[in-house]
């Protein structure tokens, strides 16, 4: 019986053994599809210098930095005619989340501001105007539903703070735009001759930018969700693009749509994380930690003072941009106006 366990026992560490040491090979994988090999490297020690530690102060300042140094310029969202402000607000949120800094709004719908939360500027919410993916105009919101949309208009502004938003009258004018600065045009499109967003897809056209799988500077054009991206938009495209799904469904919400793609290039080409210029950085260093501090100096009240300022700033204006235009004044928009300059003082 000794004899026996003896072999047992012996028979089991040579199993464990070989066990070990497939794995350790199998660790140090070689793709031979790209010919380089991938060696493992056991995980190191967490690093001193993490921005975002709770032993360290000033977190605000160190997030920012951090949001900085992960901020892309080499990828720039573009969106035509997008006619609800719902999915509006949703990409800007989606393009500030996933570090896309600029994002390109082509011939935008004047939104009217809602009601926000907390005092903040926006116009009286039964002027609210909601409008359907199609464009269609809700006639009959319920106050839950401004309420709703009200939100969205918050988080949006909030995205914007920290976003480049550039708008254009129309196509021509983006298209000309992004060539002057040498973007390749990626239109998402569900034609024949769209290209599938993989890897195995993309690997086709590698050769007409250098090898990869993404250009060095890209941008991708979202179209209305009725019918897409405009035939000019697409005859100047240098490639059609759609996201693989597999379901019945071939299409989906213009944001959800948005954010599927935008990650998905992120992973297509994850050295578009941080691509951006040491120049761009220190300009976005410059203009967020000023607008970080004043946040900081500020009080709510201060805050709500200056937020009811600005909007009744922004209506003088319009009111001046109508004088000069002769348009003619209604006695309903004069009052506003006066009611709105004795809350800002």
């Amino acid at each position: 019986m000794p004899s026996s366990h003896a072999g047992q026992s012996f028979l089991a560490g040579a199993v464990c053994s070989a066990a070990l040491i497939y794995l350790y090979q199998r660790v140090q994988v070689c793709d031979t599809r790209r010919g380089r090999k991938t060696e493992y490297h056991p995980p190191s020690a967490p690093s001193d210098k993490l921005m975002d530690s709770c032993a360290l102060d000033q977190r605000m300042i160190r997030k920012a930095e951090g949001a900085i140094l992960n901020r892309t310029s080499r990828l720039i969202i573009v969106v035509e005619r997008c006619t609800n402000d719902h999915n509006y607000s949703a990409i800007l949120r989606t393009a500030e989340a996933l570090g896309v800094q600029h994002v390109y709004i082509i011939a935008p719908r004047c939104i009217k501001s809602t009601l926000t939360s907390n005092g903040d500027e926006g116009d009286e919410i039964n002027e609210v105007e909601l409008k359907r993916s199609s464009g269609q105009t809700v006639k009959r919101a319920t106050e839950s539903e401004k309420q709703d949309r009200a939100m969205h208009h918050l988080y949006a502004r909030k995205a914007t703070e920290w976003l480049t938003v550039t708008d254009f009258e129309d196509t021509k004018s983006c298209i000309d735009a992004l060539r002057k600065d040498r973007y390749q045009i990626w239109a998402t499109d569900l034609g024949q001759v769209a290209t599938c967003l993989t890897e195995e897809e993309l690997s086709i056209h590698a050769s007409s930018h250098g090898g990869k799988l993404i250009p060095d500077k890209v941008a991708i054009v979202f179209g209305t969700e009725a019918v897409g991206c405009t035939n000019e938009m697409l005859n100047a495209a240098d490639m059609r693009v759609y996201l693989p799904l597999r379901g019945f469904a071939d299409s989906l919400n213009l944001s959800v749509a948005t954010a599927l793609v935008v990650h998905q290039m992120f992973v297509l080409d994850p050295t578009l994380i941080g691509g951006m210029s040491e120049k761009e950085r220190t300009e976005l260093r410059q203009a967020w930690y000023s607008k970080l501090a004043s946040q900081r100096l500020l009080s709510s009240r201060d805050k709500k003072h200056r937020s009811k300022l600005v909007t009744y700033l922004r209506g003088v204006e319009e009111l001046e941009r109508k004088m000069l235009a002769g348009e003619p004044m209604q006695q309903q928009v004069l009052e506003k106006l006066e009611k709105k300059s004795s809350q800002a003082g």
